[in-house]
């Protein structure tokens, strides 16, 4: 089911302010959707990992009673605007504004001003009961469109501008946010929502609410924050409904970037990446752009968690590089089908970087963390010293701030790099993080406005002028260079055996991911499966730079396809100096 976003401005504001302009932290604007999350274990993340990894905002569940269900689209279903739903309570809600604010994040509440629920009768989840177009208290039959289609109320025709936003989406009560009672309660809504310290708003399925209806609705809220929009393009024309209609309301999601991102990274040619303002898309300075949400992941028009050969890894990594749009990156749960809802009661839970219980925690992913510090870093620097030898590989410049090399090749990329940083040694933000000058992965040396790096095939590497520091020198490891190794003068690469003792059950498997990128960049789509043919103990094989130190941690696919890691702390390992040949021993904790 496509659910969109919606917005409304202040008529006498002639252009909406930037995310930057309305940010809680000013420098910081990348956005994470925490999907499905409790108001409680939101607050814990913020306190414990989204403000001091440096991420702006989250964006949270529609904070309203719902329909009923375990499916994740109920929470999409309004019933009434009591702040009661599988999320939380009121009181939890405010709380975790609160404690996300005093962590430096801001909350964008993902909000309904479309529709109510699409059964014909029910109770919401906090008791409410209602009619398809009757909700005590709130609406009735004649604060809704009632299109009279032949075939009914749905929508038949999506390049018909009328029926797009006076027709029902998938038989969901459209309001009728042309009449002053619905837009006046719309707005009470969103002004409890503001009076509790909300800092932004998504408004879903946008793209069925005419832009003059939401700009009457904003209008009336006394300070709205940051506003996106979900406009899906419509290829049909001007009769349809197009993004460029909802820009003076506020961001609007940028689908077009979503699949692009998508066909390029899996169909092999990243190369056209570049200038992303002549696309005919909206301006960068005004769409909020990712490569996945919950809809798209679900339905096939973006890339998902478990996109083959790393691209969701890569592509996420390309976003947080590249300046177009504000990028809101998905944290979400695995699933098996599109309507599966969250595991663990929605208590969302991470550990190291990674998640337990059914959850992914993309956000902790080393190589997404690491990007949001090189975007915050970056600022709005320009792109410069492009650089593509082929269709499959891509290397640019953050003006004076950061480099990226992105190799979405099935082999590695060795190459020397035109740069205009500072000479000094500066550590890869994608197999490590940086602390006091030092790295916990590779670092990389410019000297002489270039540097060289080996990127190992489908990853990257990221360097920035706000990590710098010595980690292994994975520029002194490349394959047949001869160079010394700065750990005891051995060249080449070792073939490390990984042992892990762990007992499992029918349709369990072992995986192995670390900080670097032969381990997979911690992420967990990465990982490098373990063989079980001397079960209990389980092996893998993987060719690492010699003298390379790193941390690593082993992780177990259930049979539902999520992932458990093993408790903490991550574990340390250093690649022999001497020798082809290594083998390191573990058993499951």
């Amino acid at each position: 089911m496509k659910l969109l976003p919606l917005l409304s401005y202040i008529p006498f504001i002639l252009a909406a302010p930037s995310l930057v302009e309305r940010a809680p932290s000013k420098a910081n604007n990348v956005i994470i959707q925490l999907f499905e999350w409790t108001w409680d274990s939101i607050a814990a993340e913020c306190t414990n990992f989204i403000g001091p990894a440096g991420y702006g905002y989250v964006q949270v569940s529609p904070p309203a009673e719902h329909v009923t269900g375990s499916q994740w689209w109920t929470d999409y279903q309004p019933v009434s605007y009591q702040l009661i739903s599988k999320r939380g309570n009121r009181a939890q809600f405010a709380n975790m504004i609160t404690t996300c604010h005093a962590a430096g994040v801001g909350v964008i509440a993902d909000t309904i001003l479309n529709h109510m629920a699409g059964s014909d009768s029910g109770s919401g989840v906090a008791g409410s009961s209602y009619t398809h177009y009757n909700y005590p208290g709130i609406y009735q039959t004649q604060d809704f469109h009632h299109c009279g289609l032949t075939s009914g109320d749905d929508i038949v025709d999506y390049s018909n501008r009328a029926q797009i936003q006076t027709c029902e989406l998938v038989n969901l009560a459209d309001l009728a946010t042309d009449t002053e009672y619905v837009r006046a309660r719309l707005a009470t809504y969103v002004n409890d929502l503001v009076s509790l310290g909300v800092d932004g708003l998504r408004l879903d399925a946008a793209k069925h609410i005419s832009p003059d209806d939401i700009a009457n609705i904003l209008g009336r809220v006394s300070s709205p924050g940051y506003i996106t929009q979900e406009v899906i393009y419509d290829s049909s024309g001007p009769s349809g409904t197009l993004p460029a209609d909802y820009v003076r309301n506020g961001d609007v999601q940028e689908f077009r970037y979503t699949s692009t991102v998508r066909d390029a990274f899996n169909n092999g040619d990243i190369s056209g990446l570049r200038d992303l303002e002549s696309k005919g898309w909206i301006a960068g300075s005004t769409a909020n752009v990712f490569v996945a949400n919950h809809d798209t992941e679900r339905d096939g028009s973006s890339l998902k968690y478990d996109s083959s050969n790393n691209v969701y890894v890569t592509a996420t990594i390309f976003s947080l590089a590249h300046p177009y749009g504000t990028p809101t990156i998905l944290s979400g749960f695995s699933f098996t089908n599109k309507d599966d809802g969250s595991p663990n009661g929605g208590v969302g839970t991470c550990s190291g970087t990674g998640g337990t219980n059914g959850w992914l925690c993309q956000h902790r992913w080393v190589a997404f963390s690491g990007m949001v510090g090189f975007r915050n870093n970056a600022k709005s620097t320009a792109v410069t010293n492009w650089q593509s030898p082929q269709g499959n590989r891509i290397a640019f410049e953050r003006a004076g701030t950061g480099f990226v090399a992105i190799n979405n090749d099935g082999s590695a990329w060795t190459g020397t790099f035109t740069t205009s940083l500072a000479a000094g040694t500066y550590c890869d933000v994608i197999s490590g993080t940086a602390t006091n000058g030092t790295c916990t992965g590779a670092s990389y040396t410019v000297s002489g406005g270039s540097f060289t790096a080996t990127v190992a095939a489908r990853s990257a590497v990221a360097i920035h002028t706000g990590a710098t520091g010595t980690g292994y020198q994975a520029d002194e490891h490349l394959a047949g260079s001869g160079s010394g190794s700065g750990g005891g003068g051995s060249t080449g690469s070792v073939a490390v055996t990984f042992q892990e003792t762990a007992t499992t059950s029918l349709g369990q498997n072992i995986y192995l991911t670390g900080s670097i990128s032969q381990l997979g960049s911690w992420a967990p789509a990465s990982a490098i499966a373990l063989s079980s043919a001397s079960y209990p103990v389980w092996s893998a094989t993987v060719s690492i730079p010699a003298g390379t130190t790193f941390t690593y941690k082993f992780l177990r696919k259930e049979s539902d396809g999520s992932w458990t890691w093993e408790s903490d702390p991550n574990r340390s390992g250093t690649v022999s100096s001497s020798g082809t040949t290594q083998t390191i021993t573990a058993s499951w904790r």
